[in-house]
């Protein structure tokens, strides 16, 4: 009986900020390959820790600076698709951000666009059926993401 693939590991960064009249907003951009609508996502990095490489990936390919909480609020699977055909189921560990600024320019800038969606059309724009149902957790209950500022501000 032939053993089951080996999950990879990845790490994500939400994005989020409030608008002017307190409603949450995530920042999302464009996948390389498809132009989907993700998160800000990558490999775990050697010698880093998995929140501060999602603090990272959010800078390289979103241009967002911000806080990057520690704790993780959820994670979700799916099969990313690599070289030579080959695919690999992966799970995201996703962590919250609450984005201070975003710069201008960024490393990704001319690889990937980026707009801020309310979490429910941010749930409707993504593929994987897992972070739509973290998005639509997060959009019923923003008290936890209102937790997240209040880490940043004992922090």
């Amino acid at each position: 009986m032939a053993k089951p693939a080996p999950i990879a590991q990845q790490i994500a960064a939400l994005p989020v900020r409030w608008d002017s009249k307190g409603r949450a907003r995530v920042l999302m951009v464009t996948s390389r390959d498809t132009g989907r609508w993700v998160m800000p996502k990558g490999w775990l990095m050697d010698g880093k820790k998995p929140w501060h490489a999602a603090k990272i990936e959010a800078l390289e390919e979103a241009g967002a600076i911000g806080f990057v909480s520690d704790r993780a609020i959820g994670h979700y699977h799916y099969t990313k698709r690599l070289g030579g055909g080959r695919k690999v189921v992966c799970r995201v560990t996703v962590y919250p951000m609450i984005v201070d600024r975003l710069k201008r320019r960024w490393k990704e800038r001319k690889e990937r666009k980026r707009h801020w969606f309310a979490l429910r059309k941010a749930a409707k724009l993504v593929n994987e059926t897992e972070l739509t149902a973290l998005l639509r957790t997060l959009a019923d209950s923003p008290d936890t993401l209102h937790g997240i500022e209040d880490l940043r501000q004992a922090s």
